[in-house]
C-alpha cells in the first residue's frame, strides 16, 4: 500500500487575485509599459512617460477597454473609485462606456477648472514672494466674463478669439500670458476627461485668428548716472527701513524683490558676499553679489531694529513681513526723484558701459541676466564673481561720491 500522497495538479491558484497593488509612488515612478493595479484597472505609461489610467472590463460578451484620464491630474484613488462605479454598472447590465462618457458631458465650466487647476497645479509650485494671485485675477478679467459660465467641453476657437482679440494689441505681454494660462486650464480638461480633441487655445494664434503683435516697449524711468552722486547724500539723510532698503538695492544693482525678501542667513559678512537662493530669483538659479565696504555698511545700520522685529529678514516691516515695495518708491517720492526704484538696474547699466567699460558678460551677470544665446550659456560656467568684486567696489565708490574718475586698466578690471 502507497502511502504517498497524490501529486497536486499545475494550475491557476485558486482564491481572489491581488487588488491595489499600486501605490502613489510607484504611479510616479513607474516605466513604459502597463502595470496592472487589480480587478482591470491599469497604469499605461508611454515612452514619452505620460501616464494614463486604463480600464479593462467585460460589459456583456464582450470585453472593452474604458480610459480613465490621465494620472498627472486623476489620483489613483478617484482612478480606483470610477473603476469600481463603471465595475458595478456593468455587472449590473449597464453600459459602462456610456455611463463614462455621460460622466464626461457633466463638465465643470471653464471658470470651475480653472480654479482647479489654480489650487492644484499653480499654488503647490509658487516660488515665495512672487503674485501667485496674479494667475487667477488674471482670468477672472480677460476670461470669465466671456467664458467663465461654459463647460471645458463646448469651448472651441471662437470662445478663445473673443477673449484675446481685444487685449492682443492693447497689452500685448498680458495677452500672451492669458493665453498660455488658458490652454493650461483646457489642458487640464483633456486630460481630466472632461474633453477631447486638440486644445483650441493652439488653434488661435498669430497667422491664425490673431495678428502679429508690435510689443509697446515699457522702459522704467531711471537716474542718469552722473546725477547719482549728488543724489546719495539726500538718500543718506532718510532715515527708515525703505531708504536703507533702497540704498541697498543700489548698491548692489539687485531687483526689489530680491533685497526685500533678504535674510541674514544669506550673508557672508566674512566673505563680503550675499547668496541669493534660486527660488527668490527671477531666472530661477543661485546668485551670488559681491558687497561694498558701503552695502555692508547700509545693512549694519539697520541690525539692531532688524533683531527687534526677529523673523531673520533684514528689511522688515513693523508687522515683520518683507518691507514692501512701495515704501522703497516713497522715498523717492518724497525726495521728489522722478524715478523708480527698478530704473537704478538702467543707471547702473549704463555706468557700467559708459564709465567703467565693464566686459557686457560682467556687467550682465551682476544684474543676473539670464543669458539668452544658447551657446554662449553653455561656455559661460562661472558667475565671473571674481570680475564682479572690483566692479561693484568700483560702482560704491562712485555712488558715495568717494570718486568720480574710473578708468579700465585691463579687460574686466576695474581701478579708480
Amino acid at each position: 500500500m502507497n502511502d504517498a500522497p497524490a501529486p497536486q495538479k499545475r494550475g491557476k491558484s485558486k482564491g481572489r487575485h491581488p487588488v491595489d497593488r499600486l501605490t502613489a509612488k510607484a504611479v510616479a515612478n513607474a516605466k513604459p509599459g502597463r502595470h496592472a493595479d487589480g480587478n482591470g484597472l491599469h497604469l499605461v505609461v508611454d515612452s514619452t512617460g505620460a501616464r494614463r489610467w486604463l480600464l479593462r472590463i467585460v460589459a456583456g460578451n464582450r470585453r472593452i477597454d474604458l480610459g480613465l484620464g490621465g494620472a498627472a491630474y486623476v489620483s489613483l484613488a478617484d482612478a480606483r473609485a470610477e473603476a469600481r462605479r463603471l465595475r458595478a454598472i456593468a455587472r449590473a447590465g449597464g453600459d459602462p462606456k456610456a455611463a463614462r462618457d455621460s460622466a464626461k458631458r457633466d463638465a465643470p465650466t471653464f471658470e470651475e477648472a480653472a480654479k482647479t487647476v489654480f489650487r492644484e497645479q499653480v499654488e503647490p509650485v509658487a516660488k515665495p514672494g512672487r503674485h501667485v494671485g496674479e494667475w487667477l485675477r488674471s482670468l477672472e478679467r480677460a476670461a470669465f466674463p466671456t467664458m467663465g459660465k461654459t463647460p471645458v467641453d463646448l469651448i472651441g476657437e471662437a470662445d478663445v478669439l473673443r477673449v484675446l482679440s481685444p487685449i492682443w494689441h492693447e497689452t500685448p505681454e498680458t495677452a500672451r500670458r492669458i493665453r498660455r494660462r488658458m490652454a493650461q486650464v483646457l489642458e487640464w480638461a483633456r486630460a481630466a476627461g472632461h474633453r477631447s480633441g486638440e486644445n483650441p487655445v493652439d488653434r488661435v494664434k498669430p497667422g491664425a485668428g490673431l495678428a502679429k503683435q508690435r510689443d509697446k516697449v515699457k522702459h522704467f524711468a531711471a537716474l542718469p548716472y552722473d546725477e547719482l552722486p549728488a543724489l546719495w547724500p539726500r538718500l543718506l539723510a532718510v532715515e527708515g527701513m525703505g531708504a536703507a532698503a533702497l540704498r541697498f538695492a543700489i548698491l548692489t544693482a539687485a531687483r526689489s524683490g530680491e533685497v526685500r525678501g533678504a535674510t541674514w542667513d544669506e550673508i557672508d559678512e566674512e566673505a563680503k558676499v550675499w547668496s541669493i537662493p534660486g527660488e527668490r530669483m527671477k531666472a530661477g538659479e543661485d546668485h551670488r553679489v559681491p558687497l561694498s565696504a558701503a552695502a555692508l555698511a547700509e545693512i549694519e545700520r539697520v541690525k539692531p531694529l532688524a533683531n527687534v522685529r526677529g523673523g531673520g529678514l533684514i528689511f522688515p516691516s513693523r508687522m515683520g513681513t518683507p518691507v514692501s515695495d512701495m515704501t522703497l518708491a516713497a522715498v523717492l517720492k518724497r525726495l521728489d526723484v522722478g524715478v523708480t526704484v527698478h530704473g537704478f538696474r538702467s543707471t547702473f547699466r549704463d555706468w557700467c558701459e559708459e564709465r567703467a567699460r565693464a566686459r557686457r558678460a560682467v556687467s550682465e551677470a551682476a544684474l543676473a541676466h539670464k543669458v539668452e544665446d544658447k551657446v554662449e550659456r553653455a561656455y559661460r560656467r562661472g558667475d565671473l564673481l571674481k570680475e564682479r568684486t572690483p566692479l561693484m567696489d568700483a560702482w560704491a565708490r562712485f555712488v558715495t561720491g568717494a570718486t568720480t574718475v574710473v578708468v579700465e586698466i585691463q579687460p574686466g578690471r576695474i581701478s579708480v
